[in-house]
């Protein structure tokens, strides 16, 4: 069995913690490890090959080095230029492992579900198990305790004919319904909640993918052919892959299979979809409330606060959603939550950077936070890993001054390349060639002070990178 883990998404229902370049798989969320880890994590059982990803290009360094933090290793990253939904990504890896003639079942996990009984989750599989052996296309099932107008539903019917008890067939797949026909079939029982993970064999999936859905058959087939391989990255061809159809597995398959079936799955999920959905999962005090960070409430009930730079407090308010980060701040009533997807288009339609980025912005070698700006000036914290250093590069139009803060820095200015220590700082003219590196054992930490007539991002030209990122334009 291959863990097929889904790393996409836009960063939408959870903004402002969650951002396009930093979306809420890749934030701990419900614990001390990101949503993505914990996915991982609880996949610990035996039989369990190494994963396959797949994920966006511009989130192959995160990845690695959350998969990496955990003593993970993935056996192939698939690396989508941009998305397609969730029946292409499938393709693609089902048809990567049959031309290595590996035809294993595949498990497809979203990598952004909270599931709290594990144990449970592990029994589920086990059936799952036997019925994808038997050629079933296995959808999990969440039991609808209450109404929910954010999930699919699927209707189930009696023991599928064939199949290990408790494995049940569908008789229909319903879009989100209304709160009034969410009631209707949470009163039924006989109506479970859409989970969007599946287990089915990979010649099984890409059988009923060409009968169903050949446009997307045939595109991935030719995607995957132009696609080339950088260390355990496959970088999708993205010519071929633009012209593929976005639609999902449930759409493009399952809802058109005979070979469809439901195990149930009463393990705590939760697709932690938007704010209400993640205080649902969340530890909350005596009156209902969840927090993180610098909070102090009072009077106060049923209410979600994060605060990631300030001190944020409450009073007086119930059911109501408060986000601080070092650049915004939302306010929503739990009820209306879902709108924020909307504010962040109005804000993409607008131009606003707040919707890709944080302050802080992680890149291979590690990461950099905006800390102030005006007119022909700027300043930055870097963090640069052990053992990593940027590109070799110059700018045209602005100049740098580097303080170490902490750590050790190799320093390449023109022809000469120095180090440099705590407290001692250096200054970079404007169009010399340099890079920054840490040979030390510890981060190095430095603040930059950027002065010229033009301070974007893309005011950078590459010589070398280890990265393979001489065409992008972001910081180096």
């Amino acid at each position: 069995m291959i863990p097929l883990i889904l790393s996409g998404g836009s960063g939408s229902r959870l903004w402002p913690l969650s951002r396009k370049q930093y979306p809420k798989q890749f934030l701990a969320l419900t614990g001390e490890e990101t949503m993505l880890q914990q996915t991982l994590g609880r996949l610990a059982i035996e039989g369990m090959s190494k994963p396959i990803v797949v994920c966006n290009e511009d989130h192959r360094f995160i990845v690695s080095e959350q998969l990496a933090s955990i003593s993970q290793d993935a056996q192939t990253i698939l690396l989508e230029p941009f998305g397609r939904n969730t029946a292409p990504a499938v393709a693609i890896a089902a048809m990567h492992l049959l031309a290595e003639g590996r035809d294993e079942l595949l498990l497809v996990l979203p990598a952004d579900h909270v599931i709290d009984d594990v144990p449970v989750f592990h029994q589920a599989l086990g059936v799952a198990r036997k019925a994808a052996e038997q050629g079933a296309m296995v959808l999990f099932g969440v039991p609808a305790e209450r109404p929910e107008t954010g999930y699919g539903y699927i209707k189930t019917g009696p023991d599928a004919a064939g199949l290990p008890v408790g494995v049940l067939s569908v008789e229909a797949f319903v879009e989100k319904p209304d709160l009034e026909t969410a009631s209707e079939f949470v009163a039924q029982g006989d109506y479970v909640w859409n989970s969007g993970m599946f287990l089915f064999r990979c010649s099984r999936y890409l059988e009923e993918l060409q009968r169903h859905d050949p446009d997307i058959y045939d595109t991935c087939q030719l995607a995957l052919s132009r696609s080339t391989r950088d260390m355990q990255f496959i970088r999708i061809d993205p010519s071929a892959f633009e012209c593929c159809p976005d639609n999902s597995i449930d759409y493009a398959v399952m809802e058109k299979t005979d070979r469809a079936c439901v195990v149930p799955l009463a393990a705590g999920w939760n697709d932690v979809g938007s704010w209400a959905a993640l205080w649902d999962v969340q530890d909350k005090d005596d009156n209902g409330n969840s927090r993180s960070g610098d909070v102090m409430i009072h009077d106060s009930r049923n209410c979600l606060v994060h605060s990631q730079s300030k001190l944020v407090t409450l009073v007086g308010l119930d059911d109501v959603v408060v986000v601080e980060t070092k650049d915004a701040v939302m306010v929503a009533h739990k009820d209306r939550v879902q709108d924020v997807k909307q504010v962040v288009n109005n804000l993409t339609c607008k131009g606003r950077s707040e919707t890709d980025n944080h302050c802080q912005v992680y890149r291979p070698w590690g990461s950099y936070d905006s800390l102030d700006s005006g007119n022909r000036f700027q300043v930055k914290r870097i963090v640069v890993k052990p053992g990593a250093s940027l590109s070799l590069q110059k700018h045209h139009h602005r100049a740098e001054h580097w303080i170490v803060v902490s750590g050790t820095a190799r320093v390449t200015c023109d022809d000469k390349t120095f180090l440099l220590w705590e407290n001692q700082s250096t200054y970079i003219p404007i169009a010399a060639v340099h890079r920054l590196a840490n040979p030390g054992k510890i981060p190095l930490e430095i603040i930059e002070v950027q002065s010229g007539s033009y301070l974007g991002e893309d005011d950078i030209e590459r010589f070398e990178d280890v990265y393979g990122r001489t065409d992008d334009v972001t910081i180096s």
